[in-house]
């Protein structure tokens, strides 16, 4: 046997290695981006600060020291340099995978700090190994921004293990759920319509807000956000809001929630506060075809109708009013149980003066007579004055004379209650019914024959006006114009009291029908 060289008798005397093996080595030099390591062969292990941690430190002097032992495992035995590159990284991946293998087989929860934010989901790190939960595994419901959970310490089960694949999924949803399900039934099982819960507001819809109460989510709809009416959720409600809701409805697992609550309902009052014969002041909050809806206070509107705004003809609500302009107007009907009230401006309209319109026709006249148009104004305004007096005292004569068979008709249906049995009081009463109408009809008949009358003695004055004056024609449709107008406005009174005269005698019948 020849004698072996220094040399060989050297390299015999360390022990051999290969690339993937695990060595055991001791610290003899530390920097701030690698490590020196003795692993019992003839050339030192480095292991840099990238092959020392997935989330390496910034300088590795303050993670170790010279002396310390370490388990690494061998990259390559010769780096180029003739220096063994080591890991350390990988092998503690080789051990987590092996944990997160085991807790994969035993369903087993992990907790684990989140060290990377990606588009589609989240990377945590179990011993090194990392594990990927995607966007939809997060949370029970849509995360707009993972951010959040940067740097955040969460718990999650491994739904799929595949480490030749780099394919290990982690799952942190199904906890949520599962945790939500257990919470859900505690709420449901203390949870009752009528309850005044706090919640959190959890998403904002266009029709309407969910919000969290503590394990079960409810829907507050737009239509129970307020009294009042509410056009746009988002520009009311924010996520993160906190608020005290009232529960409304349980389905099932569904939960209806309001903010209506009882005590501040403003029709509890209403019977009160909109009593007919009240003058109110609203806002008009939206138009149609037949009127116009006015908030008189929040949750409370009410109509007035198209024939209600004014004593002139209106055609269409937005010829005379607009949006949020504000109005006074005098409460003719409520209806409680319908919750429905009904709004007229006509009846504030001042009722209109003859003597005054006759004042304006004169003025004219006068005006024309100045400008050398006609000769005598007196004879022509008074000629008009007293066919218009004419005309008005005569329908105010045949209105009395009405009103005075209605009275005379209501007393004999008295004095029949009073003498005869309830049938007989019912003919009777049918009978004056009868008679009221016929005496209705009959005033309606004369209010038109005036309004002829008026308009014929109008037609008059205008021919009298053109003989006096060709040149004075504009002035004379005036006064036609002003007579018509007086003509029509004492028939709608007419027509009114007799409407009125008559809901009277049907009022006083159906008592006595009653008696």
């Amino acid at each position: 046997m020849s004698e072996l060289s220094f040399e060989q008798m050297l390299d015999e005397s360390f022990k051999t290695i290969r690339n993937g093996e695990i060595v055991e080595g001791t610290i003899i030099g530390v920097k701030p981006d690698e490590i020196i390591l003795n692993i019992g062969y003839k050339s030192d292990g480095i292991l840099t600060k990238s092959e020392y941690s997935n989330t390496p430190p910034e300088d590795l002097t303050t993670e170790v020291k010279v002396g310390d032992k370490m388990e690494v495992k061998v990259l390559k035995v010769n780096d180029g340099d003739g220096q063994v590159a080591l890991t350390y990284k990988r092998l503690a991946a080789d051990k987590g995978n092996e944990r997160l293998k085991e807790a994969f087989e035993n369903k087993e929860v992990l907790k684990a700090k989140v060290t990377q934010i990606l588009g589609g989901g989240l990377c945590a790190t179990v011993d090194e190994a990392r594990v990927f939960i995607p966007a939809s595994l997060v949370s029970d419901s849509y995360e707009k921004d993972l951010k959040k959970y940067a740097d955040q310490e969460i718990e999650f089960v491994i739904s799929e293990f595949n480490p030749r694949r780099n394919r290990v999924i982690g799952d942190r949803r199904q906890l949520l759920v599962a945790e939500r399900a257990e919470k859900q039934k505690e709420l449901f099982a203390k949870l009752k319509v009528g309850d005044v819960v706090e919640g959190t507001v959890k998403n904002v819809t266009d029709f309407g807000a969910f919000v969290d109460l503590g394990g079960v989510d409810g829907l507050l709809h737009i239509s129970e956000m307020s009294w009042g009416r509410v056009e746009n959720p988002k520009k009311v409600f924010q996520a993160g809001e906190v608020l005290k809701v009232l529960v409304k409805d349980i389905n099932d697992t569904k939960v209806a929630l309001s903010l209506k609550f009882p005590e501040t309902n403003p029709w509890a009052n209403a019977g009160e506060k909109f009593a007919v014969g009240t003058i109110v002041t609203g806002r008009v909050a939206r138009m149609t075809d037949f009127g116009a809806f006015v908030e008189l206070a929040p949750g409370v509107d009410a109509l007035l109708h198209v024939s209600q705004i004014s004593k002139n003809h209106v055609e269409k609500p937005s010829d005379y009013l607009s949006v949020n302009e504000e109005i006074t107007a005098k409460v003719v009907d409520l209806n409680e149980v319908g919750k429905k009230i009904s709004l007229s401006m006509k009846v504030l309209e001042k009722e209109p003066d003859p003597k005054e319109i006759a004042e304006e026709v004169e003025e004219l006249l006068e005006e024309a007579a100045a400008e050398g148009l006609i000769d005598d104004v007196e004879e022509v305004v008074e000629a008009v004055e007293e066919q218009v007096e004419e005309a008005v005292e005569a329908v105010e004569e045949q209105v009395e004379e009405a009103v005075e068979v209605a009275e005379e008709k209501v007393e004999e249906a008295v004095e029949a209650v009073e003498e005869k049995a309830v049938e007989e009081a019912e003919e009777a009463a049918e009978a004056v019914e009868e008679e009221v109408e016929e005496a209705v009809e009959a005033v309606e008949e004369i209010a038109e024959e005036a309004v002829e009358a008026v308009e014929e003695i109008a037609e008059e004055a205008v021919e009298a006006a053109e003989e006096i004056a060709e040149e004075v024609a504009e002035a004379a449709e005036e006064v036609i114009e002003a007579a018509e107008e007086i003509a029509e406005e004492v028939a709608e009174v007419v027509e009114e009291k007799v409407e009125e005269l008559a809901e009277a005698v049907e009022e006083k019948l159906e008592e006595l029908s009653e008696e």
